[in-house]
């Protein structure tokens, strides 16, 4: 391993060599291609010369071991007590930072909630999830879209579709995705009895031009006039669009803009982003030979998590996480919930990698 890790660290002092070339500064593709090479090794190599530096005063400690002084012997045994767990520490970052890096962490997603079970129930707790993924989002800095939006009668929606962009969101994000259930007396409920509602969440990650390329053929594309919120504007104007790809049958729809070139842009950004989680689907089902292999797919069936207002709990059943805290988490406090998954996660990875090692 730690073979590996100088061969990374001496690439790492290549890049930065070659970043500050200035036929490399002038070659706007290369250099950033250069740059998110060296992005992408730049925690390792920190974290990695952390760890040498740690060992080194290791072993200066053992042999202050040696020396006549008791004292000096007393202070250099507690030093090397703490070095050692900072010196563990370290070694299980490492081998994190050396697991296979998923392609899509650094992207940002398409995040899809529809209203499932419970009626109006759901699409007032779909827009409760939107609300808490969107001040989440705001809190990370990201930029939140809204690329289509379906309102239920007494608020929430039926199904809300939006772009959530800015570094790092997939990543954080990746695990969001399945069946998310309530349990809450509604404010219709005129006994007090709790209710159980469901809404499904789809995180995909936001796909490339590279990625996927559409032949204009397969496309069918219909405008019509918005629905909803906008005012006169919305009643007069063919803005909304509506894409088809014929061969898949993947329908996106976006409203929201008042161009219609601004829709069918959002619009085409999500088709991409659908086209691409079809093809990384079959990909993964072909690959997989029973349901170990695809433990964190995110599958939209599972029951991921329950919230349950009367005790203020939220359980996720994955991992046995369990918060009683619900308020906080419903104004976009998930911080503690995302990390616990991607650790979680990590360590299932790791596992495995020794396993099969």
């Amino acid at each position: 391993m730690l073979h590996k890790i100088e061969e990374l660290e001496r690439r790492f002092d290549e890049l930065e060599s070659l970043l500050a070339d200035p036929s490399v500064l002038g070659n706007q593709v290369e250099f950033r291609r250069l740059s998110k090479e060296h992005y992408e090794l730049s925690a390792l190599v920190s974290t990695y010369r952390d760890y040498k530096k740690i060992v080194a005063q290791m072993d200066d400690n053992r042999e202050l071991l040696n020396e006549a002084d008791p004292e000096m012997r007393e202070m250099a045994a507690a030093e090397l007590k703490e070095l050692e767990g900072s010196r563990e520490r370290l070694e299980e970052e490492i081998k994190l930072l050396l697991l296979p890096k998923d392609p899509n962490d650094d992207r940002s997603v398409v995040l899809e909630i529809r209203a499932g079970t419970g009626g109006d129930e759901a699409a007032l707790f779909a827009g409760d999830l939107f609300r808490m993924y969107s001040r989440y989002a705001e809190s990370n800095r990201w930029k939140v879209d809204i690329i289509s939006s379906s309102e239920s009668a007494l608020g929430g929606f039926k199904e809300i579709v939006a772009l959530v962009e800015g570094q790092g969101v997939y990543a954080r994000f990746k695990y969001e995705s399945g069946a998310h259930r309530v349990q809450r007396v509604p404010d219709t409920e005129a006994q007090g009895r709790i209710h159980t509602s469901a809404c499904t969440v789809a995180v995909l990650p936001e796909a490339d031009d590279i990625d996927i390329d559409i032949n204009p053929a397969d496309l069918k594309i219909d405008v019509y006039r918005s629905s909803g919120a906008g005012g006169q504007h919305v009643n007069t104007t063919d803005s909304a669009v509506r894409i088809t790809h014929i061969p898949t049958g993947i329908v996106v729809a976006c409203q929201e803009e008042r161009s219609q070139i601004k829709n069918r842009s959002k619009a085409m950004k999500v088709l991409k982003s659908k086209m691409m989680d079809l093809m990384v689907s079959e990909q993964n089902a072909k690959m997989a030979a029973d349901r170990k292999q695809q433990v964190g797919s995110g599958d939209r069936s599972e029951r991921i998590r329950t919230y349950n207002f009367p005790q203020g709990r939220m359980t996720d059943h994955r991992i046995g996480l369990t918060l009683y805290r619900l308020d906080a988490i419903m104004t976009g406090d998930i911080g503690e919930i995302i990390d616990s998954l991607r650790a979680h996660y990590q360590m299932e990875a790791l596992k495995a990698q020794s396993e099969a090692a």
